[in-house]
């Protein structure tokens, strides 16, 4: 590692998600007179259809160093190994011109992985938030890959902190520090704002702030590629007979947004529903309020179980996207059935908010992770842990 009077640590942020759960972090890096913060902004995160990203976080004080275009639009398996490809590309570039010292990546989406094998490559510390979880989809290998190349760990629960070191990992290069997405929920003020629901942002039926809501965030399986709009159309059904206004958030770019957007548009024209309204994205703090106020929470995001939890919110599980994942007693399970979707969201409708779970860490992990950004030594040679030198 090439010494200088700050160490400069990069920050990778490619979706809406990446940011709300590394934000808190970027901040305390911001705080430490020892350390510099380096922010590259790529992939969906640049992109307007999943809103302006890059001004939010301007608002929020944080200004990207590069921004790194690295999308290869198409939403389908091609497109996202291609993506794959290009970001490692690119981010090799940026990171050859800015010379980190180590770089941060967030969680297991196919950036995440672009921007793991282009660091380790370039022999620069790697550090990682949420290994060791499990999940389905691809990213259930994505995530364990990138710990197999990071050279830091910074697991959110004890669990997974565990499954990390049974991978081979030294267990002082692992912390289990809790999830940095707390860290904002935390500190915010929690209290609901009038005007949330009457921004002029989303489009399609006016939404009563005062009225109970339903927020709905479903995201595509890409190991089911071709079954998102029938999947789509099942939760759209179980909600429309709820007969409660809802929050939707657009889905993600992984491969099959694209069927999913179509169901959710199809619905929309056809049908002119007086009880939806679609959102391209919402700040972090904004979010965290829907998610505390919301009636319901349904889908398939990781956010519902992870801010979910911590807020004590009734959560709606939708297939198999995160199938064993570690979760608290607020989270109801079902499948791509509008009957049990129905059924299960009725239930969380009767029982009403869950105390709040701990699971995920408590609301303090942006400083005891850069604690370690900004004294740990870095080996780049990995080993098993299991395996003696001779």
């Amino acid at each position: 590692m090439v010494e200088s009077s700050r160490r400069k640590i990069c920050v990778v942020v490619n979706s809406r998600a990446n940011y709300g759960r590394i934000k808190a972090v970027m901040h305390e890096i911001q705080r430490r007179p020892t350390l510099e913060l380096q922010i590259l902004v790529g992939a969906s995160a640049l992109l307007s259809r999943f809103g302006d990203l890059v001004e939010i976080m301007r608002a929020d004080g944080l200004e990207p160093t590069e921004t790194v275009h690295t999308i290869i639009e198409g939403e389908n398996p091609t497109t996202m190994a291609k993506s794959t490809g290009l970001a490692i590309i690119e981010l090799s570039s940026m990171f050859g011109n800015i010379k980190p010292d180590i770089v941060v990546t967030v969680a297991d989406r196919f950036e995440t992985l672009a921007t793991a094998v282009a660091a380790s490559y370039m022999n620069i510390g790697l550090a990682h938030t949420q290994g060791g979880e499990v999940t389905g989809s691809i990213d259930e290998s994505v995530r364990h890959a990138v710990t197999k190349l990071a050279h830091l760990h910074f697991p959110a629960s004890k669990q997974a902190a565990e499954f990390v070191k049974r991978m081979g990992e030294p267990e002082d290069t692992v912390f289990m520090t809790g999830c940095p997405a707390l860290d904002v929920v935390a500190g915010l003020d929690l209290s609901w704002p009038s005007d949330l629901l009457s921004l002029e942002s989303g489009v399609g039926a006016e939404l009563d702030p005062e009225a109970p809501y339903l927020l709905v965030l479903q995201h595509p399986v890409t190991t089911e590629f071709g079954d998102g709009e029938r999947q789509i159309t099942e939760t759209i059904e179980a909600v429309s007979r709820i007969g409660m206004q809802a929050v939707w958030l657009w889905p993600n770019i992984d491969a099959g947004s694209d069927d999913v957007a179509k169901g959710l548009r199809k619905y929309r024209e056809q049908n002119t529903p007086n009880w939806l309204r679609l959102f391209k994205n919402f700040p972090p703090e904004e979010y965290a309020r829907l998610l505390r106020y919301a009636s319901c929470v349904v889908g398939n995001t990781s956010s519902s179980l992870r801010e979910g939890a911590f807020l004590g919110s009734p959560v709606v599980n939708i297939g198999s996207r995160q199938s064993g994942r570690e979760h608290a007693e607020n989270v109801i399970h079902a499948g791509y059935n509008r009957d049990d979707i129905e059924k299960a969201i009725r239930a969380q409708l009767s029982h009403g908010r869950y105390s709040p779970d701990y699971i995920f860490g408590d609301g303090n992990a942006a400083p005891k992770i850069v604690d370690v950004l900004e004294k740990a030594k870095i080996n780049v040679q990995k080993r098993l842990s299991y395996v003696q030198d001779t």
